[in-house]
């Protein structure tokens, strides 16, 4: 990386940790940038919703008391669909005893500052009622479902809302910031959807191997993460930890993994977005490996009597050394 581009980067990145700051301390949010956080953020403000602290195990933001689940879509999104991922008996019956509120809400992504400008809200007890009826002959490794504006009109008969000015913004001089920096960061690295999954990680840790981010998302052209001068693709593991998983393991996906020169597993530090840790394996060893542990986890399942219903293992700082070609950086 150019001292001039490294410059630029660490000038963002810096106004970028003084805001991930505030809102660690303010709300226990540790990390805005995965997985779209800072849309849900916006939606939460747009509606005058204040936010929930911490991530999982709760619902995204709460109003006069009442809890609510945001899930987004953006207009610049090849899926025009909100998911629904793992949902199980117990989940859906979660969202009818407790009653809280759907948001499906839409962006408007197509200019520098994003902005929520229609969107549905759901009752738990209806959203529950529906999964139970049209999930039963779905049949998929993660329980995932997709449900849209049009099955939501017509089978839940709900009508499109449009937000009003509430004129009580709280986050609105941050956001614009985060979507200005966002918007530099894009064009200066020709990158889309930076902030969307893991793509800021997937740029902090090409800036430091020297290679390039795939700016595509899902599909064939996004097959892999990263790649090099030489054309070389790279698969990117991120964690806050030192444990990476992987989900979705078929065939199809080791053989994608057997077309990379490398299976990169990164240590993050979120709060302060900084890459800490770095080991490149070898992918015909990585894809034995996961392959062996799959294996022994459905083993595991059958003596007890069960399936396994996502095919999913996870990879250790200690089982990535032992691997023969590994390099730690």
């Amino acid at each position: 990386m150019t001292s001039e581009k490294s410059n630029f980067l660490e000038k963002n990145l810096s106004k970028l940790r003084n805001i991930q700051k505030y809102f660690n301390e303010n709300y226990r949010i540790d990390d805005i940038w995965s997985n779209s956080k800072i849309y849900e953020l916006l939606v939460a403000d747009t509606l005058n919703h204040d936010l929930i602290p911490g991530h999982s195990g709760s619902r995204d933001s709460v109003k006069n008391g009442h809890e609510y689940e945001i899930k987004h879509f953006k207009e610049s999104s090849s899926n025009h669909s909100w998911t629904f991922n793992d949902y199980s008996d117990d989940i859906i019956q979660n969202m009818i005893d407790k009653n809280y509120t759907f948001i499906f809400a839409h962006i408007d992504d197509l200019k520098v500052k994003p902005e929520l400008d229609w969107y549905f809200e759901i009752s738990g007890i209806d959203m529950g009622a529906y999964l139970k009826k049209w999930t039963k002959s779905i049949q998929n490794n993660r329980k995932m479902i997709n449900v849209s504006a049009n099955q939501i009109i017509q089978r839940l008969n709900a009508e499109i809302k449009k937000p009003k000015n509430n004129n009580s913004y709280k986050f609105t001089k941050i956001l614009n910031e985060i979507f200005e920096i966002n918007d530099l960061l894009e064009k200066k690295y020709n990158l889309k959807n930076l902030m969307t999954s893991s793509k800021i990680w997937e740029l902090l840790l090409a800036e430091k191997l020297g290679h390039k981010v795939n700016s595509e998302q899902g599909g064939r052209a996004g097959a892999h993460d990263a790649y090099d001068q030489q054309h070389n693709h790279y698969e990117y593991k991120i964690s806050k930890s030192t444990s990476w998983n992987f989900q979705d393991i078929s065939q199809k996906v080791l053989s994608k993994y057997l077309e990379d020169k490398s299976i990169v597993l990164a240590k993050a530090d979120k709060k302060n977005l900084k890459i800490l840790e770095v080991i490149i394996c070898d992918p015909i060893e990585v894809v034995e490996l996961l392959r062996s542990k799959l294996e022994a986890k459905k083993k595991r399942f059958e003596l007890q009597g069960k399936s396994i219903r996502r095919r999913q293992v996870s990879i250790t700082k200690r089982e990535a050394l032992s691997l023969s070609s590994t390099t730690l950086l």
